[in-house]
């Protein structure tokens, strides 16, 4: 959260909820080897692209990674939180994407007006993000410190930065697909992922068939925005070697902030400028980088923060 002048606050337009429920959908290959979740997230993805009102290219790499934290933190222990950091030296600047077992998701973007095109004039992700390093925090307080781990950003683009994190740093063989599709004015259309993951002692036939699925997929994109559910994504992935019982999630966009979090913010400020806000009578207005709400302090209400300032 971030204290801010009345002529920083301007007002987003939000369009009409997008029909359709968003869903985490997973299962093991009928013979156990191969873990898959498939995620269907365009409303939530729709929520927070407009509540940081995101150029078109910035809105795409927003709405991947947060997918991506989605389908990782899912298969997280319950009480887990996972946060992703990609640092990267292009236009985009830092990203950060936080979310929890239970599927709920929230990020930001260093800029929201990142907006780099390719020749052909498909958004380009990889350019907005640029070099830099990938960090994973995963926090869960029932192991102590939270662990993180850092990579180099392979591509920028997001699904194969975070399949080369999984691999090389947690040891889990992943493949990552995401993707957000854009109509226009950079109205989000469709917006789903999926990750698969080969476990301990998985037979060489059935990873070679899922992996000839996977390559198979050309866009989770135009197949969300097709109408394709986390049902049908799982029978694409898994097509010619079966599923287990299938076990579904709601994914939500969600930030805790409140106004116990903002009073906090602004007992950052110190007693001395807490003293001269309440002197020249301002309002103090917070607005939370990861969901974009704003509030407002009033001078006693400031003050009654500190009685004694």
């Amino acid at each position: 959260m971030v204290p801010e002048s009345p002529s920083d606050a301007p007002t987003a337009t939000r369009s009409a909820p997008i029909s359709g429920s968003d869903e985490i959908v997973h299962t093991l290959s009928a013979d156990g080897s191969v873990a898959v979740r498939a995620l269907v997230a365009t409303a939530l993805v729709c929520e927070a692209t407009e509540r940081h009102t995101l150029a078109p290219t910035a809105a795409s790499a927003l709405g991947r990674g947060l997918m991506g934290g989605i389908l990782m933190a899912s298969a997280a222990p319950l009480g887990e939180t996972l946060q992703i950091q990609l640092r990267g030296e292009g236009p985009l600047g830092t990203m950060i994407v936080i979310a929890d077992a239970d599927g709920r998701a929230r990020g930001m973007v260093s800029n929201p007006a990142a907006n780099p095109t390719r020749d052909d004039g498909q958004l380009d992700v990889g350019a907005a993000v640029g070099p830099g390093i990938l960090c994973v925090i995963r926090s869960n307080p029932a192991r102590g410190e939270p662990h993180m781990g850092l990579v180099p950003l392979q591509t920028g683009e997001v699904a194969r930065d975070l399949a080369h994190y999984l691999s090389d740093s947690e040891q889990t063989p992943s493949a990552v697909g995401l993707g957000v599709a854009t109509g226009p004015g950079g109205r989000i259309e469709g917006a789903g992922g999926f990750l698969v993951q080969a476990l301990p002692g998985a037979d060489d036939e059935v990873l070679a068939r899922v992996e000839s699925n996977v390559r198979a997929i050309e866009s989770t994109a135009e197949l969300v925005r097709d109408g394709t559910r986390g049902d049908d994504l799982l029978e694409i992935l898994l097509d010619g070697v079966g599923a287990r019982q299938k076990f579904r999630k709601t994914p939500r966009f969600h930030c805790p902030c409140g106004r116990d979090r903002v009073e906090q913010v602004v007992l950052l400020l110190g007693r001395d400028e807490i003293r001269d806000i309440v002197a020249r009578r301002e309002v103090v207005e917070v607005r939370c980088e990861f969901c974009g709400e704003r509030y407002a302090l009033e001078p006693d209400e400031v003050g009654a923060l500190l009685p004694d300032a």
